[in-house]
């Protein structure tokens, strides 16, 4: 089992930056697939970023433009994610989620376990 836990959310004014954080604890994630996703009132939940087992990266390009950067630090058996020159559209939930299984792992389906998600909310 894991269990997973977000920090990092608040409130910023459009163009700032947050870093959403996620500690892990019951085993090491460090061989995990790994993902944050996000869930704005009224939407389904959107794939964000994942960094994968060989630790390469995938975006929702679309939604993230190059803006978010996902990344792991194994020592702390966190997963990361940095927000660059936010939008009032990334207001959302983000969740972060582990043990993700190929191929479908751009879908929130894919993974195991789940945290409890952070409020991010973007003032223009």
């Amino acid at each position: 089992q894991v269990q997973l836990v977000e920090s990092g959310g608040g409130l910023v004014q459009a163009g700032g930056s947050l870093r959403l954080s996620c500690a892990a604890s019951g085993r090491t994630i460090s061989t995990d697939t790994m993902g944050w996703f996000r869930q704005a009132p009224g939407k389904e939940r959107e794939f964000v970023a994942v960094i994968h087992r060989s630790g390469s990266t995938t975006y929702n390009t679309d939604s993230v433009k190059g803006r978010f950067t996902i990344s792991r630090d194994n020592a702390k058996n966190t997963l990361y994610l940095q927000m660059n020159s936010l939008e009032p559209e990334d207001t959302a939930v983000y969740y972060c989620a582990a043990g993700g299984r190929a191929p479908y792992i751009t879908t929130w389906g894919a993974y195991a376990y789940w945290g409890q998600g952070t409020q991010v909310t973007v003032s223009s």
